[in-house]
């Protein structure tokens, strides 16, 4: 495999999130209220940069080897990201709950970017690198998915808009290298859904890909909106079309669906990274690290160690904290096991104290 520098300090089986964290009670009353008027944008980026800085501090704790900035500053999967495209059209801003969806619109096609970054995606990940020293995984939701949410009356095609973003999102992705990424994940939470258009989302995603050489990963699962899933399915209709794209890592749902799929994944001969789902995100109970250990040694009764990233299924803002942290620590503790059987030697493995430590107050009916 052609691993980037970025990975080569890492421990194998190395352990990752998705991207988004759980977001607390307090912050949805205070973003809610942000987009009532009730509160200014600075006040909102203190809100957001504490949170921030929480998050890190939650995955530093639970021995995540690869860590996010949670999503926190993001009211959903799109919202972030379609409110900051020059040329799509937003009539209504307000919300009643920040987490709802804008309607969006385009009415005439979209400008090329040029050297413009216009989301100010690069600024986020640049205060995150100030908060901590691990490898910092940086994850924006893909253009597919971008598209399905705006409604067009600009292109004669759906695919025409689709690239439009996609050559946007390429510049974002750009400045994000330019100031220190390293890892970029394109998320794709749509793209369950439209199976039949997949050939269109993985040139998209090359569009978005082109040029910048950092670690490249593709998240496809079947959605988690208040966490339940939006479709039903097996990853079959990724291949072989996902084999084309210039990605080194796909990142994939299967603590929820079952294992299955690895099949279909190793059958067609994906011989790149794999961030395999062993954490149900959409489950409030708390696997134990046993059970993340068998689910590791299921994957790689198919796949090399090396070609392993260990991460929960989907990301997990519809988690409580207190299950969210409890999670990631069975996840490290789990991983940890696995190590050790492949190299013979110790590795860092939080014990029971450390897991009680990591998840105080754990509600009883989440126990492991």
């Amino acid at each position: 495999m052609d691993d980037r520098a970025d990975l080569a300090d890492l421990p194998l089986l190395p352990t990752t999130v998705v991207g988004s964290y759980p977001v607390p009670e307090w912050m949805e009353r205070l973003k809610t209220e942000y987009f009532r008027g009730r509160m200014s944008a600075v006040q909102l980026q203190d809100v957001h940069e504490m949170a921030i800085k929480a998050a890190l501090r939650d995955q530093e704790l639970a021995g995540i080897d690869i860590v996010s900035d949670g999503e926190l500053r993001r009211d959903n999967d799109l919202d972030y990201f379609l409110a900051r495209i020059p040329g799509i059209e937003i009539p209504h801003t307000a919300k009643d709950f920040y987490f709802d969806y804008y309607d969006t619109r385009v009415r005439a096609p979209l400008p090329e970017p040029g050297d413009a970054a216009p989301l100010g995606l690069a600024d986020d990940f640049a205060f995150t690198a100030t908060q901590t020293d691990r490898p910092i995984k940086f994850s924006f939701t893909g253009p597919f998915s971008l598209a399905r949410r705006v409604r067009n009356e600009a292109y004669p095609d759906r695919r025409d808009l689709v690239l439009a973003i996609a050559r946007i999102l390429n510049a974002e992705a750009r400045a994000l290298a330019a100031r220190g990424a390293r890892m970029l994940q394109i998320d794709e939470p749509f793209l369950a859904g439209y199976p039949q258009e997949v050939e269109t989302a993985v040139e998209a995603i090359n569009i978005v890909t082109a040029g910048v050489d950092v670690t490249w990963g593709l998240h496809v699962c079947y959605g988690n909106r208040y966490a339940r899933p939006s479709w039903e399915g097996h990853y079959d209709f990724l291949f072989p079309a996902v084999l084309e794209t210039t990605v080194d890592q796909l990142v994939l749902e299967f603590a929820r669906t079952g294992y299955g799929d690895l099949e279909v994944v190793a059958k067609h001969g994906w011989d790149r990274r794999l961030g395999v789902g062993v954490v149900d995100v959409k489950s409030g109970r708390v696997e134990t690290p046993e059970e993340v250990a068998a689910r590791i040694r299921g994957a790689l009764d198919l796949l090399a160690p090396d070609q392993l990233v260990i991460n929960p299924d989907c990301g997990l803002r519809n988690l409580t904290g207190e299950v969210a942290r409890a999670k990631l620590a069975a996840m490290v503790a789990g991983t940890a096991q696995v190590r050790r059987e492949l190299t013979g030697r110790p590795m860092d493995d939080p014990g029971p104290d450390d897991l009680a430590r990591l998840t105080p107050g754990l509600p009883e009916g989440a126990a492991r």
